[in-house]
């Protein structure tokens, strides 16, 4: 399977909206990412993965609420590899 390199997508937030810390990794056909809140608003994250063979469906989570000073874990696959991962924020 080829190696993916994750990438960063730009949050889907408004201009000045304070969002949750999120890390995404990719290994193989996984990805996971790790978001922290340390802001006194809720956030909710959703993971985004587009996998590299048209065949092979891409996949979101379903939306994680991340309180003030929360964290959540969220992963996603595809079955032969991911071409990009990326996280997007919804602020309450």
């Amino acid at each position: 399977a080829p190696a993916a390199a994750p990438a960063a997508a730009p949050a889907a937030v408004p201009a000045g909206t304070r969002h949750a810390e999120c890390r995404t990794r990719v290994h193989g056909s996984h990805a996971t990412a790790h978001c922290f809140n340390g802001n006194a608003t809720t956030d909710h994250v959703q993971l985004h993965v587009e996998c590299v063979r048209w065949w092979d469906p891409d996949m979101d989570t379903a939306p994680a609420a991340v309180g003030p000073a929360g964290h959540v874990s969220l992963a996603q696959r595809c079955w032969l590899g991911i071409r990009h991962a990326w996280v997007t924020h919804r602020a309450e």
